[in-house]
């Protein structure tokens, strides 16, 4: 059964044999935080094509067994987690597919669905996942989802291997990993938008520019952290903090009269709308 919960970053040390298809920096932190819980480095195949970057996790991720290409060395692997980009992943699929028949297929790629992971790679037990960048610290948050035929180990599996990226959020649909992308996956970067924006008025008003970009992170980030460890709603918090005729209430009038709440969700709806035509047009190829 598929819900809908919120999970830690609270990954499990005892883990199978799990292949990576692609060794880009996405992989490499879930990597570096499985092999940080106690997964063995025996356990763990990484197919990268390009030298350099192989030369790098060899280097980084000692005991992990790096190849060049798909080859027999896959066959013991109960998961694999496609980390291309989507435009090679047909390619790599036709690549792999005589390798990794049993195996449970978890990808991390934007906008490629089940039914297009289940067309390339012949298999049905797949966790389509929509992770975003704070992941490379682990301190982001990926939305999940399960196909029919996956199984409560197979979740829990899919769940292990993303927790070293963070929280993890399973959703009762795919089409709800539109929502998330809409909301966590490209959130990072409206966070970042309302930062630029903050330290461009700080240094108006006078801070210099790495004061008033400090003050805007640390303020962004105890916000985030107060409302986490908060049973109170986002709107009382908000008025928490706003004063009658103070600071803040002149601050947010500004905000009021350009209807900046009605702006964001609207802006949130194009990101949706645009994910779907993204999945669209690569189910279309």
């Amino acid at each position: 059964m598929n819900t809908t919960q919120t999970l830690p970053a609270e990954p499990s040390a005892s883990l199978p044999v799990v292949a990576f298809i692609g060794g880009g920096n996405m992989s490499s932190a879930l990597l570096g935080g499985l092999l940080a819980s106690g997964a063995a480095p025996a356990n763990l195949r990484v197919v990268e094509p390009f030298a350099e970057q192989r030369a790098r996790l060899q280097q980084r991720f000692p005991g992990v067994r790096v190849l060049e290409a798909p080859s027999a060395e896959l066959h013991d692997a109960q998961a694999v987690v496609w980390a291309v980009k989507p435009q090679q992943f047909a390619q790599a699929a036709a690549e792999c597919r005589p390798h990794l028949a049993d195996a449970l297929h978890v990808s991390i790629m934007a906008g490629v669905r089940c039914s297009a992971l289940a067309r390339q790679t012949a298999a049905q037990r797949l966790v389509r996942t929509m992770p975003n960048t704070p992941a490379l610290i682990g301190q982001g948050i990926t939305g999940l989802f399960a196909s029919a035929q996956a199984t409560e180990a197979d979740r829990a599996l899919a769940d292990a291997l993303l927790a070293p990226a963070g929280r993890r959020v399973w959703v009762a649909r795919e089409d709800l990993l539109d929502a998330v992308t809409a909301v966590s996956g490209s959130g990072p970067a409206y966070a970042f938008y309302l930062a630029e924006a903050m330290t461009r008025a700080g240094a108006e008003l006078g801070l210099t520019e790495d004061q008033a970009r400090e003050l805007a992170l640390a303020t962004l980030a105890g916000a985030a952290a107060l409302a986490q460890g908060s049973s109170e709603s986002l709107g009382t918090l908000r008025a928490n903090v706003t004063s009658k005729g103070g600071t803040t209430a002149a601050a947010l009038a500004v905000f009021d009269a350009a209807e900046m709440q009605t702006t964001i969700v609207r802006a949130l709806h194009a990101a949706d709308q645009r994910a779907k035509e993204l999945g669209d047009a690569l189910d279309a190829s």
